[in-house]
């Protein structure tokens, strides 16, 4: 296969970079390099029922299955992977770590029973100044792995709220609370519904999602978040 010198020229000038290390990717790496990837602090919470991000959610809404891609700590080289993909527009970045995730999923027996899979939805105010909703490039990269049904328009946010950033663990479901609203719960009716969002802390977006829905409908529910704090 003959490589176009247009690509060497482009890669000499503008070199393609390892969001997590800083190195430079060779032809086969998107985004992140093999080592940093092979080295991505995994959680394996998708096989195992019982987890601490299950946990989250015991007594608070019911959830089938519920697991975190990797482990973040503030500081790690691995933060800069969710602010490049948060805030420096590298949305591409979703999708691609999705797809990785999306092949742990397959190996549970739980998640593969899973019908659609709905990102945690911006409200249109927050994803026009964004420019995208990095859950919904995570939700792509799974659903595009797992060959699942992808919903981006029937969870919709209603209401737009302040940063949870910072915030204690009831003033955050004090600010998401009813701001979700299904468009249409009998598409969501008797499904296996996985929700995706990029980090989980408290978990409170994610159970006022999953209030919204199961008071609804009679889905179940299932999470997956790409990191757990």
């Amino acid at each position: 296969m003959n490589i176009p010198i247009i690509y060497y020229l482009t890669e000499l000038l503008f070199p393609r970079l390892c969001v997590v290390c800083g190195d430079k990717l060779i032809e086969q790496e998107q985004w992140i390099c093999l080592h940093c990837l092979h080295h991505i602090p995994r959680t394996n919470f998708h096989l195992e029922s019982d987890n601490p991000v299950a946990r989250l959610f015991y007594g608070r809404v019911q959830i089938e299955y519920a697991t975190s891609f990797f482990y973040f700590s503030k500081g790690s080289k691995y933060q800069s992977l969710l602010h490049n993909l948060k805030y420096k527009g590298m949305k591409e970045l979703g999708e691609e770590i999705g797809k990785h995730f999306g092949i742990d999923l397959m190996q549970s027996p739980e998640f593969s029973t899973v019908d659609v899979i709905c990102p945690v939805p911006l409200h249109p105010q927050k994803e026009r100044k964004r420019g995208y909703n990095q859950s919904w490039w995570i939700a792509s990269g799974i659903a595009r792995q797992m060959q699942k049904e992808l919903s981006s328009d029937n969870l919709i946010r209603v209401t737009a709220t302040e940063t949870q950033t910072r915030k204690s663990r009831f003033a955050r479901w004090q600010n998401v609370e009813g701001i979700f609203e299904l468009s249409n719960p009998e598409a969501f009716s008797g499904k296996h519904v996985l929700l995706v969002d990029d980090v989980v802390t408290t978990g409170s977006t994610l159970e006022a999602c999953a209030s919204s829905i199961l008071t609804k409908t009679d889905a179940r529910i299932s999470i997956a978040t790409l990191a757990t704090a």
